[in-house]
C-alpha cells in the first residue's frame, strides 16, 4: 500500500451529507493527499459503511478509520468489515480500531475498567473469526490507537503499527521506538494556516477544549511534561502550540516534516476552522499546503 507521506484527518468527512463527503474525497485526491480518515464519534456515521462510500467515489486514495470503536461492533463484525473492503478496494483501506474513552464507553453500557485487556482479547476474537472468513488477496492493516507504551506495545505484537492523535513529534519519537522499525506510525496533527498568533491560538484553544476533558489525553500530555498548568483556562499558550500548527504554509510544513524526522510513516493532517469545523474552509486550507507539501499533481 502507498499512501505517500501526507493524508487528512476531518471530523466533518462523517458527519457532512454523503454528496459533499464524496465531492471532498475526490478534491482531496486530486490533490495528492494520500489518505482519508473517517472517525467514529458522537454524532458521525457508521465509519465501516462510510468508509466503502469514499472508496466508491474515488480512485487512488486510502481510506482509514480514525478510529472505529471496538465497542461498537463485535470483533466478528469489525473483521468482517475489514475483510469485505480489502476484497472489494485492494491496497486502499486501513482499519483503525480504538478502545475509545470511559465517558463515551460507559454511555453505551461496557465497563472500561480494563482496556487494555478488552483490547487484546478483541483481537483474538478478530483473528479467530478470520479464520473462518474469506481472505482477500490482500489483507488491510490493522492499526491501533494508541498513547501510552503498553497500547503501543499492543500495537507492535498484535496489530500493524499505531495511530496516534493529539500528539506532538515528541511523543512520535517515543512511540517510533517502542513500536521498532517494520510497524506503521501514522499521527494526526491539526494545523492552522493563521499566521496571527492571538488568533491562531484562540482556533487552537477551541480546538483543544474537548480533549483537555479526557484523561487519557492528560494523561499521556503528562508524560511529555505538560501539567494541570498548561490544561486551565482553555490551555496554555505552549500545550496550544504543541498540539496544533500554525502560522503560514512554511512553518505547518515544518511540524509535518518533524513528525516524519521522528519517525512517522504518514502524518494525517486536521485542518481547523475559525468556527466550527467546516469542510470548505478546510479544502481551501489542504489547497494551499498542496504545493508546499510537494503534494500537487
Amino acid at each position: 500500500m502507498d499512501i505517500g507521506r501526507v493524508g487528512v484527518w476531518h471530523p466533518m468527512i462523517n458527519k457532512a451529507p454523503a454528496e459533499e463527503s464524496r465531492r471532498a474525497a475526490a478534491r482531496i485526491e486530486e490533490l495528492g493527499y494520500g489518505s482519508l480518515w473517517v472517525n467514529e464519534g458522537v454524532g458521525s456515521k457508521e465509519p465501516l459503511a462510510m468508509s466503502a462510500v469514499l472508496l466508491a467515489a474515488t480512485e487512488r486514495i486510502a481510506v482509514g478509520t480514525g478510529i472505529a470503536n471496538l465497542w461498537a461492533r463485535d470483533a466478528m463484525a469489525m473483521e468482517a468489515g475489514r475483510v469485505a473492503l480489502a476484497d472489494a478496494f485492494p491496497d486502499r483501506f486501513l482499519l483503525g480500531i480504538g478502545v475509545s474513552h470511559g465517558s463515551l464507553v460507559k454511555g453505551r453500557g461496557h465497563d472500561y475498567t480494563k482496556p487494555l485487556a478488552a483490547m487484546r482479547s478483541y483481537l483474538e476474537g478478530m483473528d479467530q473469526a478470520g479464520q473462518i472468513l474469506p481472505r482477500p488477496p490482500s489483507p488491510a492493516p490493522t492499526i491501533l490507537a494508541a498513547l501510552g507504551p503498553k497500547m503501543l506495545e499492543l500495537s507492535r505484537d498484535r496489530a500493524d503499527g499505531a495511530h496516534t492523535y493529539f500528539v506532538p513529534p515528541e511523543h512520535t519519537s517515543q512511540a517510533r521506538q517502542i513500536l521498532g522499525r517494520d510497524r506503521l506510525l501514522i499521527p494526526e496533527q491539526a494545523v492552522a494556516l493563521e499566521p496571527d498568533p492571538t488568533r491562531a491560538r484562540e482556533i487552537a484553544r477551541a480546538h483543544l477544549a474537548y480533549y483537555l476533558t479526557l484523561p487519557n489525553y492528560l494523561n499521556n500530555l503528562r508524560t511529555l511534561g505538560f501539567t494541570d498548568d498548561d490544561f486551565a483556562d482553555g490551555g496554555s499558550n505552549r500545550l496550544a502550540d504543541a498540539i496544533v500548527a500554525w502560522g503560514d504554509a512554511g512553518a505547518v510544513t515544518k511540524r509535518i516534516q518533524a513528525h516524519l524526522d521522528a519517525g512517522a510513516d504518514h502524518v494525517a493532517i486536521q485542518p481547523l476552522s475559525p468556527d466550527a469545523p467546516d469542510l470548505a474552509h478546510a479544502l481551501t486550507q489542504l489547497t494551499d499546503l498542496a504545493g508546499p507539501l510537494g503534494l500537487t499533481r
